[in-house]
């Protein structure tokens, strides 16, 4: 049997005032994890407050975790209308460590929507149907879960693909271990959304290996055919040099491996490029929300 197609929708389908009406008593936050990212955050928070916060009510909170920044992101992003979360002051139980997945799972709980929209903090060009894309699946389609955005990235006044890990390591991997999810455009994309009651259900990878792990779990636990994608259009970003990216390359490689075949991966190894410092790549996870006491005392606590 043909598995179903992911659901594939452009962010110009869904009107503001469409949303709205679809909303209803939903509760949505849009969560932007954050990390030195001092000259960009504060515009981004700015951009959703202004548009879809005061007066109109769409988005019901914005919550910037700063993910141990030293440099003035928290601030800027406090100016702009945010609730900015410390992530070394979250769950600390379960350590202080930093890393974007810890960052999105601390964020998770320090949240209250019932969808839940993250976006990068990185972003130079950000407009609100990055937000409203993203939301319009979710709020009008009661079978969709979990929406990941895709775009273009010019570079060098060219377009291309869906990133050099994407298209060198997840695409590969998902294509042959995760046939049912080839043709998820951007996997790696960091602007994605869910149903609260889906996303507390999975664990999250504690680095790069989130956006992977995510999508690959909630596919399994949910469906294929809970799972829809989004064209949001052009998008551009601060793009990190090749030696930056081979450890990020390995944790998301690491992240699909353990799901299709965790005897064949280590837990931790050291990457040793020549001329370059080490890297230690480790594999953690923190567990699904639905699970810790402490969480279930704090949506208790706001039902």
């Amino acid at each position: 049997m043909t598995p179903p197609a992911v659901r594939t929708h452009d962010a110009a389908e869904f009107v503001i005032d469409d949303l709205l009406a679809a909303k209803g008593s939903t509760s949505v936050s849009v969560c932007i994890p954050a990390r030195n990212e001092e000259p960009t955050v504060g515009a981004i928070v700015g951009r959703i407050h202004e548009r879809l916060v005061s007066g109109l009510g769409l988005v019901d909170e914005i919550v910037v975790v700063d993910d141990h920044s030293t440099d003035r992101t928290g601030v800027e992003a406090a100016a702009a209308g945010a609730r900015v979360v410390a992530a070394a002051e979250v769950l600390t139980e379960h350590g202080r460590g930093h890393g974007k997945g810890e960052a999105l799972w601390k964020s998770l709980y320090a949240s209250a929507g019932d969808v839940v929209v993250w976006c990068d903090a990185d972003v130079r060009d950000f407009d609100v149907r990055f937000i409203t894309g993203l939301l319009g699946p979710l709020l009008t389609d009661p079978s969709v879960a979990f929406v990941k955005g895709f775009y273009e990235r010019p570079d060098d006044g060219q377009v291309r693909g869906g990133g050099r890990v994407t298209e060198l390591v997840a695409r590969p991997v998902l294509t042959m271990l995760f046939p049912d999810l080839a043709g998820v455009v951007q996997p790696l994309s960091g602007e994605y959304a869910g149903r609260r009651e889906v996303l507390e259900q999975v664990p999250f990878v504690e680095g790069y290996g989130v956006d992977i792990g995510l999508l690959i779990d909630i596919a399994r636990g949910f469906g294929v055919g809970s799972l829809a994608q989004v064209d949001l259009g052009q998008r551009i970003h601060r793009n990190r040099p090749l030696h930056e990216l081979s450890p990020m390359a390995a944790q998301v490689l690491q992240a699909a491996l353990h799901r299709a075949a965790p005897e064949l991966v280590p837990e931790r190894f050291t990457m040793r490029p020549p001329e370059l410092e080490p890297v230690e790549i480790a594999y953690r996870e923190r567990p699904a929300l639905a699970t810790l006491d402490a969480y279930r005392t704090v949506r208790a606590s706001r039902s």
